[in-house]
């Protein structure tokens, strides 16, 4: 029973928050059907999620929740294009950056899940209908909070021209993708060699971060929170929480602190990884252990 009281909690909870946003949010957007173009998102992300639980219940399946995902974030940026009458150039490019981000991730993880057969997060979640709709639910408000400040943007009343703040978020997404995509890709080709089975990566990107791969994410994030400034008013700059929520769920409520449990229980006793652990940030690069590792291969 307290199980099931804590999950009605955290969905209630979750809903709340994302409505709450929602509505503030949508003061700055065009209407559609009478209603804010911004706060039907809100609705149509958690209809995605909840549509998609019924069937992932019943087959006990987590397979297909992190392509789910994907989907959404693509069917926003195109149902936002194309019920607007006008989407500025600075709209269609923040559609454009969050699809291929969530394209590539999103089949990533699904051929990954594919290929391993199952996902441990969700061993102990998947048979409770509470617990199994909870993570569902968690996930429209992850991808609510992420996509908020694009999604205020792109639905904004404003108008704005491509800018300095455009060029700088868009550079800066370039990064954060660039470095998200090549750690994905490092780990990916270490785990391919049956040898590394149940070693941990330090080479490439994962030499200067223990995960750089989150980084990406966080970076990324930034730079479409940056892109969206210029087209927000109002209510809607709450939405710049954005990359601000990113970082702290991924590094202190179910990224970072989870893997770096999973790691400390496998590896805890390994000498080796003391000192990688030891000498290598957790997130963000130093500047000495990138002089170090220059030093080093050169």
């Amino acid at each position: 029973m307290r199980e099931v009281w804590k999950s009605t909690a955290v969905i209630g909870a979750v809903v709340f928050v994302c409505t709450i946003i929602g509505f503030l949010g949508g003061a700055g957007s065009v209407y559609i059907f009478g209603l804010p173009l911004f706060g039907i998102c809100v609705a149509i992300i958690f209809l995605i999620q909840w549509l998609s639980f019924i069937p992932a219940y019943l087959f006990r399946t987590e397979r297909f929740f992190d392509l789910i995902g994907g989907v959404t974030y693509i069917t926003l940026a195109i149902f936002v294009i194309l019920v607007r009458d006008t989407t500025t150039d600075v709209g269609y490019m923040i559609g454009f950056l969050v699809s291929v981000w969530a394209f590539r991730l999103s089949f990533f993880l699904f051929s990954r899940i594919l290929t391993s057969g199952s996902d441990r997060r969700f061993n102990d979640i998947k048979s409770s209908f509470g617990r199994f709709l909870m993570t569902w639910t968690l996930q429209g408000g992850w991808i609510f909070m992420t996509f908020a400040a694009g999604l205020a943007a792109m639905s904004s009343n404003d108008h704005a021209e491509i800018g300095f703040l455009t060029i700088l978020g868009l550079s800066i997404w370039v990064v954060g993708f660039f470095v998200e995509v090549v750690a994905d890709a490092q780990k990916k080709r270490f785990r391919s060699f049956p040898e590394n089975s149940d070693n941990f990566i330090t080479n490439g990107l994962w030499g200067y971060s223990r995960h750089p791969n989150y980084l990406g994410e966080i970076v990324l994030w930034l730079g479409i929170a940056i892109i969206a400034i210029p087209l927000l008013s109002g209510w809607q700059f709450l939405t710049l929480l954005s990359p601000v929520f990113v970082w702290f769920l991924l590094t202190r409520i179910s990224g970072l602190p989870m893997l770096e449990a999973y790691a400390d229980e496998k590896w805890g006793d390994n000498s080796e990884y003391a000192n990688y652990k030891r000498n290598t940030p957790v997130l963000f690069p130093s500047i000495r252990i990138v002089g170090r590792r220059i030093r080093r291969d050169n």
